[in-house]
Order: C-alpha cells, then structure tokens, then sequence
C-alpha cells in the first residue's frame, strides 16, 4: 500500500467521523427540540385551563372552590408562548407574547398581521368551551426560542463544515509551502554535487576524441556521449534554476518537439516506433516556452512511455492541435496503462510504480507547466494493457 493509498483512508476515516459526530449531534439537538416542544404544548394547555376556570369562575356559583391567584399566575407566568385567544366571531379578544414590542404599542392592526404570521408556522388550536353556550379558541404557536434550537444543527453544520475547509486550506497550503522548500534545497544541492562529475567527464571525452582520431567509429560514439553529457549540464542547470522565474521565449512548438524525439529515439529500444508530426510539414505553431524545462516535461512523459512497455516494443504517437488559445500535444503509448483512480496521484511528488526513482518526474512535469508556462498536463484516457494519453497544453502567443 503506497504513501497515497493510506492519506486516502485516513482521508475517509475523517470524513466518517466527522459524519458521526453530525448525526450524534442532529439526533440530541432533535430530541431537546422534541422535549421542548412537549413542554411547550402542556404549557398552552395550562394556559388554556386557567382561562377556562377564571372564565367559568364568573358563571359558576362554586366559584369559590377555584384558586384565583394559582390560575392568574399561570396566565401570568407565559412570557415565551406566542398565544392569541379569538371569541365565537373569530375576532382576537386578548393576545400574548406575539411581538417583541410592548403590548401597549401595537394597535389592531399590528396585531392582526402577527396573528397572520402566527397561522403561516406550525400553530396548536385549543377549543375553550364552558357554560352556558361560550365557545372561545386558544391558538397559539411555538416560542422563537424552540425555533432557534430547531435551526441549530444547520448553523452548527455550516460552521463545523467552514472550520474543516479553512483548517484543509491552510494545511495544504502549510504543507505545499514546505514541500517547495525541501524541492528547492534538494534541487540547488543535487546541480552542486551533478557540477564536479560533469566537469571532469567532458574533460575525459575530449582526451579520448583526441587519442581516436584516426577512428571514425569511435569518433561517433564519443560524440554521442558528449551529447549525454551535455544533457547532464541541462538538467544540472535546471535543477540549479528551480525557484527562480525561467526565461520564456516564442518558440515552434513542432520544431520542439522533433528535438525531443530524436535525441529519444536514440536512446529508446529499435522495437520503440516513434510517429510525431514533422515540422517542415505543418505550418508554425509559436509558443512561450523556456526550452529546457519543457524538453525535461516532454522527455519525462518519453521516458515513462518507454518504461510502460514491458517488452520493450511499442508505439509512441504525438499529435499536435490547437484548442481556444492553446498549442496542445497528445502523447500516446501502448504501454501497460493507468487505473482510472491514479489519474490525478501520478502527479503528485512520492507517487511512483518503479522499484527506483523518487517519484517526481509528473510532479515536477506539472509544476513546470502549470507555474511556469501557465499551460495544462492531464492523463488525458488510460486503460490498463492497452496505453496511455498525457496531454500538454501551451498558451499560444499572440
């Protein structure tokens, strides 16, 4: 199981706790709002019965056997409960806890539209019925406080979720701040410890140029290697300008390519076909690009083709075309493809199928095209046993 695979269940262990803790959350807020709103109701109901008594106390000749006090002090105790008692017309007689404002400032008019409002939630209706033939109607409504612990949970979900993308941005960014650092010092100490060997190797090539001149053959292959050698110099001073802002120039995208294609070829197996575009064949396709950072993206995507050929035999196809205002490139193999889940993970740094290699071609590939050329590289399809397709796309200049 590689370093990606285990970040992705760690990512899902997360995830699922952080859906455990809402749902355990959702559920309590949802039964204090059930046990508030069964309080509530047996409050109403008080309310209405201590009407129904004061009521029935002015009608009843044992109307001493009732405690005035005890039911005024239950009407008196409802300060949260929106309540509106209308009479057997259905015109509001007496009002309570309906707005916020004193009871004293509101006219009819003010209390009909609260009562308007109170019909648009969720009201309870109690019949007041007593002696002789009085008919009167309790309707009331829950308090704004029920309703504020009834929305709760949905306050309490945006934040959590607000609290996990803040804290998921800055740890990423936190953590791509100190990737660069440890890519920057990496590059700059592998150029210095590339320089001396280098060096001392091309010195080595011309002393043997110098001792074969009578030998065309080994002429030839000495060329060869200084050639290699000189690739070593640009990759030594590519590693040694990573974090400085490269040189971009217009540049004919298929004369580029070609380029890269030959010196591949050379060095790929003879049952390696290369079919690219030949830019004597197609009209100039100009863009800005720093030429040996794009030649390392396009020998690294070569090169990984090459090595997706178990067999070392196989095809790969360039075909170059515009889209809006890019140059782009399809690079396409026969090799051993990508699962369709890894398409994006062969781009990040530590992603790796070889038994050697750190894992940082794709990913410096997409630095130096997205940063630095602001242009696009994607696995563009992939199917296992049958090859891949990357996709390099290049603004156009104008």
């Amino acid at each position: 199981m590689d370093i990606y695979t285990r970040k992705s269940y760690w990512k899902w262990y997360l995830a699922a706790g952080g859906v455990l803790i809402i749902i355990i959350s959702l559920l309590y807020t949802r039964y204090l709002a059930q046990r508030l709103t069964e309080r509530e109701n047996q409050q109403a109901e008080q309310f209405a019965e201590a009407m129904r008594m004061l009521a029935k106390m002015r009608t009843d000749t044992l109307s001493y056997y009732c405690d005035l006090t005890l039911n005024l002090k239950i009407i008196e105790q409802n300060t949260t409960i929106p309540v509106i008692l209308l009479n057997e017309s259905g015109d509001i007689e007496q009002y309570r806890n309906i707005d916020e404002r004193n009871l004293e400032e509101m006219n009819l008019v003010d209390v009909q539209k609260a009562f308007n409002r109170m019909l648009q939630q969720d009201t309870g209706v109690i019949e007041i019925v007593y002696p002789p033939d009085i008919h009167k109607t309790l309707i009331y409504t829950h308090s704004s406080l029920l309703r504020y612990l009834q929305m709760y949970p949905y306050v309490q979900l945006f934040l959590i979720a607000a609290f996990i993308a803040f804290g998921y941005i800055g740890f990423s960014m936190a953590r791509k701040a100190e990737q660069n650092q440890v890519w920057l010092g990496m590059a700059k100490e592998t150029a210095h410890q590339l320089g001396t060997p280098i060096t001392a190797i091309l010195g080595w090539v011309e002393t043997l140029k110098a001792v074969n001149e009578d030998s065309p053959a080994n002429q030839e292959m000495l060329d060869e290697l200084r050639n290699d050698v000189t690739r070593l110099e640009l990759v030594a001073d590519r590693f040694s300008k990573i974090g400085s802002h490269p040189e971009l120039k217009p540049t004919n995208f298929y004369e580029q390519l070609e380029k890269n294609r030959d010196y591949m070829q050379r060095r790929a197996p003879r049952r390696v076909k290369f079919d690219f575009p030949k830019p004597d064949e197609h009209p100039p396709a100009i863009v800005a690009l720093n030429a040996p950072l794009f030649d390392w993206v396009i020998e690294n995507l070569l090169r990984n083709a090459i090595d997706a050929m178990e067999q070392g035999e196989g095809n790969i196809t360039a075909r170059v075309y515009e889209e809006g205002r890019y140059v782009c490139v399809d690079i396409s193999d026969t090799g051993k493809g990508i699962p369709s889940g890894k398409f994006k993970t062969v781009f990040k740094p530590g992603y790796s199928t070889k038994t050697r290699g750190w894992g940082l071609g794709l990913s410096l590939s997409k630095r130096i095209i997205d940063q630095y050329h602001k242009g696009k590289i994607y696995v563009k399809q992939s199917e296992v046993n049958k090859g891949t397709t990357f996709t390099v796309k290049l603004p156009r200049t104008k």
